[in-house]
């Protein structure tokens, strides 16, 4: 057993995160390899079957998604990578889209303006290897960009943890009205974010008109330009429908949506869905025995697929911090100045981190190889020793600040030239302030990619940031400068090329375009559990 590994390796634990790899993966049981599996930017080892293993479990059954994300968290995230990479096919269920002609009426159902992609990484794909930025779909008239999916697991926890803030702040409010036999105000924040006010009765009502930023419900939701889903779950699922045509089952949202009896559940990566507090979107398929689509394939997304992706996605990285110049320090101090940074908020702190891993990535001349980044790993698991052959790997879940985020997770209105049309003729106003955390490397700009430039999408800012784009456009030519200089510091990065305390390659090569030179987020497979063959 490799415990004792672990425990001498500490930040090695990462091992396992990536191997070298294209933007999109084939599966060495479909096609001829030719040998490539054992050459740069090879291929799933495993068939779909084989990852999908004993299905979603628990975690007791060995060899199921559950299983793995408790006693073997890194080959869990390999597998989700795998998976998020996967080129699937139509004899897996890849598409239609929505129905068998993806034909209708695209003002009551958007999703007909969607796909067809036959893998995640086919709209988030960039930089390569990356679960990063890329595409573009007509589900409005303007078209929506794919955003980049680093770090997606830390907004997720921010939300939700904002969310638990915001509602605890209304029922210590109603408990004083209720107390006190008259109305009470109380300013609604979380995180020290805004979000307006509200107003409890001596009933127990609560009159919410002037909150700012949220709805009624109080709910965070952070994924979708305008605020549209609340947990990663959900947000794969609907992705697997709307851009791949394939119907995911999954036990965790059809119990938290049940018509009958909704109940309390708790995802593999610790995300709570609970039906008396909110609504979530009932899956497309609740019964693995039903073919929606019609396309002769049921079950086309195993419950361990979503298990291993969401657990991937929780762990995923951080952007990274390039060179931080004079320059780029003066920029960052003139965001401040300027009042950017009142909606793009620097830095969030997480109070209980669900991850097993971090991974910090800078600008590193000295061991940075491939554009002069180095990644540095640590882990985020304690070991709970409960008899199993191997014990649980499970998240500390200790405070986490989330540095250089730059967001609020609130939702504003930033004016006409943002604005976005839909097919029925009305209009979305009010959008989550964008994270620049990777800023730099994901033009164009803006939610509909119309902006050419930081300085074009910056000048197109108006209504609640009108006072900031116009101090921006005031500065000096300098000033402005510096303001970007720092915002294209803010970048993503290819894993796979990307040297590490993991795998740092040979600093001071001559020859940085070869992997075996420039190091990776990587190490040999390093499971808890033996691996029976390639990964």
């Amino acid at each position: 057993m490799k415990l004792t590994i672990y425990r001498f390796l500490g930040t090695v634990f990462l091992l396992s995160f990536y191997t070298a790899v294209r933007a999109e993966l084939v599966d060495i049981t479909q096609v001829n390899d030719g040998g490539a599996v054992n050459a740069p930017g090879g291929l799933i080892g495993k068939s779909l079957e084989e990852q999908i293993g004993t299905g979603h479990g628990d975690e007791t059954t060995f060899g199921s998604a559950v299983y793995l994300i408790k006693r073997d968290p890194a080959r869990s995230i390999r597998r989700g990578r795998q998976l998020f990479q996967r080129k699937f096919t139509a004899g897996q269920g890849l598409g239609p889209r929505v129905n068998f002609h993806s034909t209708g009426d695209i003002t009551q159902n958007r999703a007909l303006g969607a796909g067809s992609a036959d893998s995640c990484a086919a709209c988030h794909g960039r930089p390569r290897g990356a679960a990063g930025f890329g595409g573009d779909v007509a589900t409005r008239p303007d078209s929506r960009d794919a955003p980049h999916l680093f770090g997606l697991g830390l907004i997720e926890q921010l939300a939700d943890e904002m969310t638990a803030s915001l509602r605890r702040k209304r029922q210590a409010t109603i408990d004083e009205a209720v107390r006190l036999g008259t109305p009470v105000t109380r300013r609604m924040s979380a995180k020290r974010i805004r979000f307006g006010s509200i107003t409890a009765f001596p009933d127990g009502t609560v009159d919410t008109s002037s909150l700012d930023g949220v709805d009624a419900d109080l709910r965070i939701k952070p994924f979708f330009h305008q605020g549209g889903t609340t947990s990663m779950r959900e947000f794969i699922v609907g992705a697997f429908k709307d851009e791949m045509g394939m119907q995911a089952f999954d036990p965790i949202l059809c119990a938290a949506t049940d018509p009958a009896n909704p109940v309390r559940v708790t995802s593999p990566a610790g995300f709570v869905y609970d039906p008396a507090l909110d609504t979530f979107e009932r899956p497309p398929v609740c019964d693995v025995t039903v073919d929606p689509d019609g396309d002769g394939v049921a079950n086309e997304i195993d419950a361990a697929v979503l298990d291993h992706m969401e657990f991937y996605l929780l762990n995923y990285f951080k952007p990274a911090t390039y060179r931080m110049t004079p320059r780029a320090q003066r920029g960052r101090d003139l965001m401040n100045t300027i009042r950017c940074t009142s909606c793009h908020v620097p830095d969030l702190t997480i109070r209980h981190d669900r991850r097993v891993a971090d991974v910090e990535t800078v600008y590193d001349r000295r061991n940075g190889i491939f554009n002069d980044l180095f990644a540095t790993a640590t882990t985020l698991f304690t070991v709970v020793d409960d008899g199993d052959q191997f014990p649980q790997l499970l998240p500390q879940e200790n405070q986490f600040v989330v540095r250089n985020v730059y967001t609020d997770l609130k939702r504003h209105d930033l004016g006409p030239a943002f604005h976005e049309r839909e097919y029925d003729g009305s209009l979305v106003r009010e959008f989550v302030t964008e994270p620049l955390w990777g800023v730099g490397t994901t033009v164009p700009y803006g939610h509909d990619g119309r902006s050419i430039n930081l300085d074009q999408v910056i000048r197109r800012h108006g209504g609640e940031a009108q006072r900031s784009r116009d101090a921006y456009v005031a500065l000096s030519g300098s000033d402005r400068v510096a303001i970007r200089t720092f915002l294209q510091a803010l970048v993503l990065f290819p894993p796979d090329d990307t040297a590490s305390n993991l795998n740092p390659g040979n600093p001071g090569t001559q020859n940085p375009q070869d992997p075996s030179e420039h190091g990776s987020i990587l190490l040999p497979v390093l499971f808890q559990i033996p691996s029976e063959g390639a990964e």
